[in-house]
């Protein structure tokens, strides 16, 4: 991986932050891009959010790239632009967490702070043979004890981590490892009791929440229609095309689009009974959205409502991920 043997605490924060929700395969590109545009903190701090954003286009989990954001300026505001060296001081930075902040710390400073991914989870729950849910606290406390005091044992606590991290991720797998080659077996206590296909032990997943997206792309010889998400909903800082959400898979009436496209500055004129309809599933971590985008094309566009933006160009925006789908999709179809 390019951020293997990183000591630099931004490099290494980036990296770090990328691989919270995204495969290493997949996360490789987005980092080399990521940190050419943004190589240092400073240059991540004065960058405006919009293009930070939009560097972090198709990664997901865009809280992740606003807290950067917030914490590069952070750095820069009460560090002096230098990257904080104590375990106390990274965590208190937004979006670093305690496996962030032990990564950073063990990795660029050797400060012996156990990490505590889902690979050094698994070693440990089978090693220990813990039967408890390790998606409780209590159950992750219970392995943050015993890591703290294997690490302070140990001269080099980024080797430490990395090792367990690797263990993992190389012999002691989620499913079916080689436990006849493991150097830990004599003493795993799962593979004395014959336990370690069924640990470590998790609780069933939740329910999720389905939600029914109806877009309207609306174009015109003036432009795009657009607009940025806000609140506390998905896609925060995102642009998107003028939304009607319903709450079940009933079909979108065409009046309720006319009246929709009336109160946007469409003309009622406009015919939109042959729409090519793009629909997409989409899944989230909690939510499901079925999504679809009906592609409106007017004459003549007046810019009724001011929460949106007229835009001519769609390239400097970032969009969630099935808007770009949508978008590749039109693209091939029209070349």
């Amino acid at each position: 991986m390019p951020w293997s043997g990183l000591k630099d605490p931004y490099l290494i924060w980036i990296s770090e932050i990328i691989l919270q929700q995204t495969r290493v395969n997949q996360g490789w590109d987005y980092y080399l891009r990521f940190t050419k545009r943004f190589p240092n903190v400073q240059t991540l701090a004065k960058a405006s959010q919009d293009e930070v954003l939009k560097m972090w286009e198709g990664l997901g989990y865009y809280s992740r790239a606003r807290n950067l954001h917030i914490a590069a300026n952070q750095i820069v505001n009460d560090h002096g632009g230098k990257f904080p060296e104590s375990y106390d001081e990274i965590i208190s930075l937004k979006g670093i967490g305690p496996y962030t902040a032990a990564a950073i710390s063990s990795f660029a400073f050797d400060l012996p702070h156990p990490v505590l991914d889902g690979n050094v989870l698994r070693v440990m729950t089978r090693f220990l043979e813990i039967d408890e849910d390790i998606l409780q606290q209590k159950t992750k406390n219970k392995i943050l004890k015993k890591l703290e005091r294997y690490i302070n044992t140990y001269n080099i606590p980024s080797e430490f981590n990395q090792a367990l991290m690797n263990f993992g991720a190389m012999q002691c797998t989620p499913g079916s490892p080689n436990c006849s080659i493991c150097p830990l077996r004599s003493k795993c206590k799962a593979f004395g009791s014959d336990r370690v296909e069924v640990l470590p032990v998790k609780k069933k997943k939740l329910k999720k929440k389905k939600r029914f997206f109806h877009y309207l792309h609306i174009h015109s010889p003036e432009g795009t229609l657009i607009k940025k998400r806000s609140g506390k909903d998905i896609w925060k800082g995102l642009y998107e095309f003028p939304l009607i959400e319903l709450e079940s898979a009933t079909e979108l009436k065409l009046g309720e689009i006319t009246e929709h496209l009336q109160d946007l500055g469409v003309s009622k004129k406009q015919k939109i009974e042959q729409l090519d309809i793009f629909e997409q599933k989409h899944e989230l971590t909690h939510q499901t959205i079925f999504a679809k985008v009906y592609p409106i094309k007017t004459r003549k566009l007046r810019q009724e409502d001011d929460t949106y933006i007229l835009v001519n160009s769609l390239n400097e925006y970032a969009f969630p991920r099935l808007l770009n789908i949508y978008l590749q999709y039109n693209l091939l179809k029209n070349d």
